[in-house]
């Protein structure tokens, strides 16, 4: 049995290496973040695992992969790139990681949520163009935060806000508890929270969960923060949005088309600070990741699955 990271960029093929060298586990290394899902059959020739970063899986193409048995997505959504359903379907196991970036991601979240709140990346950019730029800002100190879908990453960000003097709020499709935090109904959090952030995984159920009617609802103000997957929001009624002022600012991470093309109209708007998915990007967190995806090669070769 063998398993190969087919797109492995330089910092993830590094902490690979270095977490493979204690030990002999059949794990290759394919040092081209760049590949293309064609180039699938070739590249996995023999190989039962495959390791994936960010390439597409299409099911015609993995169907071509003699041997494939597993997929190891490195990350929690990996239906953005594979329909996990239809590689069962070919004998094909999809396997996630959870919760190896949920402190990076939590701290991005609240990054943007302050750099949205100050303005700085609109001043930034005024000052570098020799415009001494003033904006008026929000104080956060005593303001709702409002969370959607609560598992780790949101925890974490509750956990930070609550410790800048923020009240947080929060819905979950199913019911929770956190110290701290009040579960509230999808209507009211739209309605009292002055900083809405996305904490949902991207499914046929969530996606556009942030509707035209939704972002209506929203305090007339509000900051949009969103480091879980672009398509949960309208990206249309979100743009009206901004440009009306309903939205004061928004923060993305995450983008319906990535990489974000360089005429999108995101890039044109004021209120808008830009992120290239990039939140999960930490040493810690590549060491999480790296880590329990060997941790899944060794299980799949222990016992098959």
């Amino acid at each position: 049995m063998r398993a190969l990271f087919v797109d492995a960029n330089d910092t993830l093929a590094a902490v690979t290496e270095k977490l493979l060298r204690p030990e002999t586990l059949p794990v290759a290394i394919n040092r081209d973040p760049g590949i293309k899902p064609d180039d699938l059959p070739r590249l996995l020739e023999g190989a039962e695992i495959a390791i994936v970063d960010h390439t597409a899986v299409p099911t015609a193409i993995a169907a071509k992969c003699d041997g494939l048995k597993h997929v190891v997505f490195l990350g929690t959504g990996a239906r953005s790139y594979m329909n996990p359903e239809e590689l069962a379907e070919h004998g094909i196991t999809v396997h996630t990681i959870k919760g190896y970036g949920d402190t990076a991601v939590a701290e991005c979240a609240i990054a943007l949520m302050w750099a949205s709140a100050k303005s700085f990346g609109e001043m930034d950019r005024g000052m570098r163009a020799g415009n001494w730029l003033r904006r008026d800002a929000m104080q956060l100190t005593g303001k709702t935060l409002g969370l959607i879908g609560f598992g780790g990453i949101a925890a974490e960000a509750a956990r930070m806000a609550l410790g800048c003097g923020m009240k947080v709020i929060a819905w979950n499709r199913t019911p929770k508890a956190h110290p701290g935090v009040e579960f509230v109904p999808i209507e009211r959090l739209l309605a009292e929270s002055h900083v809405v952030s996305l904490h949902l995984l991207l499914n046929d159920n969530t996606k556009n969960f942030l509707s035209r009617e939704r972002i209506g609802m929203m305090r007339p103000g509000t900051i949009l923060i969103n480091t879980a997957r672009g398509a949960l929001v309208d990206e249309a009624a979100m743009l009206d949005a901004l440009r009306s002022g309903h939205l004061a600012h928004a923060g993305l991470d995450v983008f319906t088309v990535e990489p974000l093309p360089a005429e999108h109209p995101l890039t044109t708007l004021p209120n808008v600070t830009l992120s290239a998915h990039s939140a999960f990007r930490t040493p810690e967190a590549s060491d999480n990741l790296i880590g329990a995806a060997l941790d899944h090669c060794r299980r799949i070769i222990a016992t098959g699955r």
